[in-house]
């Protein structure tokens, strides 16, 4: 298998993974998830990640993931998987990504320990060289960087992208001013369309959207709107959709994910807000408010035949 050394850009798929009122995975209700994502011009989808629950998934229910992604993308999109914590269990889990032939994985932080930056190179380094896949590395919680390490990173050519989802724009300025086009820069902050104007000055071009799962179209045209210079129609989606959404991801911890499962499921799509724990499903009056946010997203800016939109663009 030839590997193509690139990723795409613009909006990353994340999707979620649906379980049954049982917490059993619902693979069919996953495999339509994927095929939304598509069919709304996402260019790629990372499964088993943070949305999907990577946390709460075993080993045989990650590898049928896999096979169901591959099973319906059918080569139109590539594929990534998340792999990461424990070390035996993240370099199972990319023998079993190259087994069955996708196209690379994001590697997420180390399991509990807080490493020193020698420990994090090491755990990126055995990771990324585990296979001849493409790898992403994503700063957050107990993975954070220094340039140095980085740079060393970058030297492996398996290595194509930074995924940032901590924020501190100083040390990502250091970072693509020191690399350049080496990698793909990713934005991964929660709710990334928040921060979006800021990352894309500094040459951060693609984004994982989770507003993307449910309300694709409000995320497609606030990107085509931020890279057009659009700032009143930018300042629109923001107080419309955005802001909003945003203010209730922060009212509760877990609704990075749960907020995605409950938005999927007001818009009709075949995904109940079941979650795993530690996660805890959306509140009531959550749902409500987020219902009431994706009904004015609805009249406001869903997409009419002919590509026109319920709003001024």
């Amino acid at each position: 298998m030839t590997v193509e050394r690139s990723i795409p850009r613009g909006i990353l798929g994340f999707p979620v993974t649906p379980m049954n009122e049982d917490l059993s995975i619902n693979y069919e209700s996953f495999q339509e998830n994927i095929e939304f994502l598509i069919d709304n011009g996402l260019t790629s989808v990372f499964i088993a990640c943070g949305a999907g629950e990577f946390h709460a998934i075993n080993e045989k229910e990650y590898e049928q993931l896999i096979i169901k992604a591959k099973e319906t993308v059918q080569n139109r999109v590539p594929i990534y998987t998340g792999v990461g914590g424990k070390i035996t269990e993240a370099l199972r889990q990319t023998e079993l990504s190259a087994k069955h032939g996708v196209e690379g994985y994001l590697i997420l932080p180390p399991y509990l320990i807080d490493p020193s930056q020698d420990g994090i190179y090491a755990y990126l380094k055995s990771i990324i060289e585990s296979t001849d896949l493409n790898a992403i590395v994503y700063q957050r919680d107990n993975c954070i960087l220094t340039l140095d390490t980085l740079k060393k990173l970058a030297e492996i050519p398996q290595l194509v992208g930074f995924k940032d989802g901590v924020g501190n724009i100083e040390t990502n300025v250091e970072f693509t001013q020191a690399l350049g086009n080496r990698l793909a820069w990713i934005n991964g902050m929660p709710l990334a369309e928040v921060t979006m104007p800021t990352y894309l000055n500094i040459g951060f071009d693609t984004y994982s959207s989770a507003i993307s799962n449910y309300i694709p179209y409000v995320s497609r045209q606030y990107l085509n709107a931020l890279l057009n210079g659009n700032e009143e129609k930018v300042k629109q989606i923001y107080e419309d959709v955005i802001f909003p959404i945003h203010n209730i991801r922060k009212q509760k911890k877990g609704y990075a994910v749960s907020l995605i499962k409950a938005g999927m499921n007001i818009v009709g799509l075949a995904v109940d807000t079941h979650v795993r724990p530690p996660i805890a499903p959306v509140e009531q009056h959550h749902y409500d408010a987020l219902t009431e946010i994706i009904n004015l997203a609805k009249e406001k800016y869903v997409e009419v035949p002919g590509g026109s939109v319920n709003s001024n663009s």
